[in-house]
Protein backbone atom coordinates (compact mmCIF):
# COMPACT_ATOMS: atom_id res chain seq x y z
CA UNK A 1 0.00 0.00 0.00
CA UNK A 2 2.70 2.47 0.53
CA UNK A 3 4.44 1.92 -2.46
CA UNK A 4 1.27 2.37 -4.30
CA UNK A 5 1.31 5.76 -2.55
CA UNK A 6 5.08 6.61 -3.79
CA UNK A 7 4.08 5.22 -6.96
CA UNK A 8 0.95 7.92 -7.08
CA UNK A 9 3.09 11.27 -5.78
CA UNK A 10 6.03 10.08 -8.07
CA UNK A 11 3.13 9.90 -11.35
CA UNK A 12 2.30 13.53 -10.29
CA UNK A 13 5.72 14.74 -10.39
CA UNK A 14 6.03 13.28 -13.47
CA UNK A 15 2.86 14.73 -14.98
CA UNK A 16 4.00 18.32 -13.67
CA UNK A 17 7.23 18.24 -14.84
CA UNK A 18 5.95 17.43 -18.55
CA UNK A 19 3.05 20.01 -18.54
CA UNK A 20 5.85 22.60 -17.62
CA UNK A 21 8.50 21.38 -20.15
CA UNK A 22 5.67 21.96 -22.67
CA UNK A 23 4.99 24.55 -21.56
CA UNK A 24 8.48 26.24 -21.71
CA UNK A 25 8.46 25.07 -25.47
CA UNK A 26 5.13 26.46 -26.04
CA UNK A 27 5.78 29.79 -24.91
CA UNK A 28 9.37 29.52 -26.74
CA UNK A 29 9.13 28.65 -30.28
CA UNK A 30 5.19 29.51 -30.35
CA UNK A 31 3.90 26.34 -30.50
CA UNK A 32 2.73 23.96 -31.87
CA UNK A 33 4.82 21.71 -29.54
CA UNK A 34 4.32 17.65 -30.13
CA UNK A 35 4.27 15.63 -28.81
CA UNK A 36 2.12 16.98 -25.92
CA UNK A 37 0.96 15.58 -22.83
CA UNK A 38 -2.64 14.30 -22.60
CA UNK A 39 -5.77 15.65 -21.14
CA UNK A 40 -5.66 13.32 -18.38
CA UNK A 41 -1.76 13.86 -17.68
CA UNK A 42 -2.44 17.74 -17.39
CA UNK A 43 -5.21 16.80 -14.79
CA UNK A 44 -2.90 14.94 -12.53
CA UNK A 45 -0.32 17.47 -13.10
CA UNK A 46 -1.82 20.57 -11.63
CA UNK A 47 -2.77 21.88 -15.01
CA UNK A 48 -6.49 21.80 -14.95
CA UNK A 49 -6.76 24.62 -17.70
CA UNK A 50 -5.60 25.45 -21.11
CA UNK A 51 -5.15 28.60 -22.06
CA UNK A 52 -6.11 29.77 -25.81
CA UNK A 53 -5.56 33.11 -27.58
CA UNK A 54 -7.80 33.77 -30.74
CA UNK A 55 -5.78 35.48 -33.35
CA UNK A 56 -8.98 37.07 -34.88
CA UNK A 57 -9.79 39.63 -31.99
CA UNK A 58 -6.13 38.81 -30.01
CA UNK A 59 -7.79 37.42 -26.24
CA UNK A 60 -6.72 35.34 -24.05
CA UNK A 61 -9.48 32.18 -22.86
CA UNK A 62 -9.24 29.70 -21.00
CA UNK A 63 -10.50 26.28 -21.05
CA UNK A 64 -11.38 24.18 -17.90
CA UNK A 65 -9.75 20.28 -19.13
CA UNK A 66 -11.84 18.43 -17.02
CA UNK A 67 -15.53 19.83 -18.59
CA UNK A 68 -13.98 18.63 -22.18
CA UNK A 69 -15.84 15.48 -23.79
CA UNK A 70 -12.67 13.60 -24.84
CA UNK A 71 -11.52 11.14 -24.00
CA UNK A 72 -8.87 11.51 -21.10
CA UNK A 73 -5.49 9.99 -23.29
CA UNK A 74 -6.13 12.61 -26.16
CA UNK A 75 -3.45 14.41 -26.38
CA UNK A 76 -3.59 18.69 -25.80
CA UNK A 77 -2.56 19.92 -29.09
CA UNK A 78 -5.27 17.85 -30.77
CA UNK A 79 -7.92 20.29 -28.91
CA UNK A 80 -6.67 23.14 -31.26
CA UNK A 81 -9.18 22.29 -33.94
CA UNK A 82 -12.17 22.20 -31.72
CA UNK A 83 -12.00 25.32 -30.38
CA UNK A 84 -13.75 28.60 -31.32
CA UNK A 85 -13.75 32.21 -29.92
CA UNK A 86 -16.96 32.77 -29.00
CA UNK A 87 -17.06 37.02 -29.61
CA UNK A 88 -15.36 36.27 -33.28
CA UNK A 89 -18.27 33.57 -33.96
CA UNK A 90 -20.77 36.31 -33.41
CA UNK A 91 -19.61 38.76 -34.98
CA UNK A 92 -19.42 36.70 -37.72
CA UNK A 93 -22.84 35.15 -37.19
CA UNK A 94 -21.13 31.40 -38.03
CA UNK A 95 -18.70 29.40 -35.81
CA UNK A 96 -15.39 30.55 -36.43
CA UNK A 97 -12.20 28.92 -35.82
CA UNK A 98 -9.12 31.06 -35.43
CA UNK A 99 -7.27 30.38 -32.28
CA UNK A 100 -3.51 29.06 -31.37
CA UNK A 101 -2.63 27.01 -27.84
CA UNK A 102 -1.05 29.07 -26.09
CA UNK A 103 0.35 26.99 -22.81
CA UNK A 104 -1.34 24.65 -19.83
CA UNK A 105 -2.43 27.23 -16.67
CA UNK A 106 -2.88 25.75 -12.95
CA UNK A 107 -5.06 28.21 -12.64
CA UNK A 108 -7.89 30.25 -14.36
CA UNK A 109 -7.04 34.26 -16.03
CA UNK A 110 -7.76 36.92 -13.70
CA UNK A 111 -6.75 40.05 -12.44
CA UNK A 112 -4.43 38.44 -9.83
CA UNK A 113 -3.07 35.45 -12.61
CA UNK A 114 -2.86 37.21 -16.12
CA UNK A 115 -2.72 36.11 -19.24
CA UNK A 116 1.05 34.36 -20.46
CA UNK A 117 3.39 36.05 -22.78
CA UNK A 118 5.72 36.09 -25.37
CA UNK A 119 9.15 34.99 -24.26
CA UNK A 120 11.33 37.70 -25.22
CA UNK A 121 13.04 37.59 -28.41
CA UNK A 122 9.71 36.26 -30.38
CA UNK A 123 10.25 35.59 -33.64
Amino acid sequence: MMSAERAKEARKAADKLACEAWNYRMLGYKGPAQPSPTIGDAINGGYPYLEVRCMGCNTNQTVALDIIRRVKTTPVHELERYLRCRDCSAVRRYRYKRSALVALRPNKISAANPASVWWPGER
